[in-house]
């Protein structure tokens, strides 16, 4: 117990370094979106609205995840599901005047994975085995429901994002975790690259143009001549579909190029992307410095990860309640425990917490 008000301390200095990074990388994010558009009929809207979704899905979630960690997350997961549900003909964000729900199908089913990462959190916070297996149990529904919606892509991510939230449990360094989800990613956004600028040998690039279609890989090749002949402020925010010959001839487009790396590579340049990439690792730095279990940290790394591929293949960055959602589900698993809860404030640089009665979360009450 003498321990105790050291380890809230300096539980309380890393959260404070975290969230004023974030601010920063936000800020940063804001800024050089308005200064790429400086000049040229272009519109910063959609990337401002995607920002400062983030910014309140993550301010709501750190308030909530004190107060009621896990009703909050299960809360999150049931209204993240009836949301995708209600809304996969049509979802709020930048493009729902386009007559068309081309890319909504795919949001709906970001959603839903981001519901099973939700529903798993609360089930590695909560201490009573029957809350444990009821969030399960949505968790696996939600899982099943993902078909429905047309994406296997969506199918696929909900169901490594249960898996992961299984083997998190078991995971004590949640740095190793971490850093394995952040490789991944660096892998899937390497290969969207490589395929956009055809670096990849002709018959692999043909086997890839099956399950993501010709049509984007033309997007993503338009976005990266696009990048190309405009490398540092790029064309502007929301000109790629003005600019790019395939989206002239695709029925009913959506103007987006399906990917979140290469759209900002296309629109903002190489500082664009930069940024981006910034923003996720900050998720990710908030998450290892969560006072949190490792098992929540993990499963919402999961689920970001998740997310950060769809995006880097489809436009689910494009909807603000999947953003919003995003930011929630970082929220809720970097949230502090309350103060006077008699919590030691967190492990150590991201060691095991997982284990033992020195539990630091305080989540299990869902007071």
């Amino acid at each position: 117990m003498t321990h105790a008000p050291a380890g809230r301390a300096r539980t309380w200095e890393r959260s404070h370094a975290s969230d004023g990074a974030g601010a920063v990388v936000l800020a940063a994010c804001a800024i050089w979106s308005l200064i790429s558009a400086a000049g040229r009929e272009t519109g910063p809207e959609g990337v401002l609205l995607a920002l400062l979704a983030v910014a309140a899905g993550f301010a709501c979630g750190r308030i909530c995840g004190t107060l009621l960690p896990v009703a909050t997350a299960a809360s999150a997961a049931a209204g993240a599901l009836l949301l995708a549900l209600l809304s996969r003909h049509g979802m709020p964000g930048p493009t729902v005047a386009v007559d068309t729900a081309a890319g909504h199908a795919g949001a709906a089913a970001t959603l839903l994975m981001l519901s099973v990462g939700a529903a798993c959190c609360a089930a590695a916070a909560a201490r009573r085995a029957s809350q444990r297996f009821t969030l399960r149990m949505l968790a696996l529904g939600t899982v099943c429901a993902a078909p429905a919606l047309g994406s296997v892509a969506g199918s696929v991510a909900a169901c490594a994002v249960l898996l992961c939230s299984l083997f998190a449990a078991r995971m004590r360094q949640r740095l190793l975790g971490l850093a394995g989800l952040a490789l991944a990613t660096g892998l899937v956004v390497g290969t969207s690259g490589a395929v956009a600028a055809d670096a990849l040998p002709h018959g692999l690039i043909v086997s890839l143009e099956g399950p993501l279609t010709s049509n984007r890989v033309q997007l993503w090749q338009d976005a990266w001549e696009l990048a190309d002949e405009h490398p540092l402020l790029g064309v502007g925010p929301a000109r790629f579909a003005e600019l790019s010959p395939t989206v002239e001839r695709t029925v009913r487009p959506d103007g987006k190029p399906h990917s979140a790396p290469l759209q900002q590579a296309a629109e903002q340049g190489v500082l664009g992307v930069v940024l981006l990439g910034s923003a996720f690792g900050w998720l990710l730095y908030v998450l290892w410095r969560s006072p949190r279990s490792t098992a929540v940290v993990l499963t919402a790394g999961a689920a970001l990860t998740a997310l950060a591929v769809l995006a880097s293949v489809g436009n689910a960055l494009s909807f603000a309640p999947v953003t919003a959602g995003a930011g929630l589900l970082a929220g809720l698993a970097s949230a502090r425990s309350p103060i006077g809860d008699g919590t030691a404030g967190g492990a150590d640089d991201g060691e095991d917490d997982t284990h033992g009665a020195h539990e630091p979360d305080g989540v299990g009450t869902g007071r």
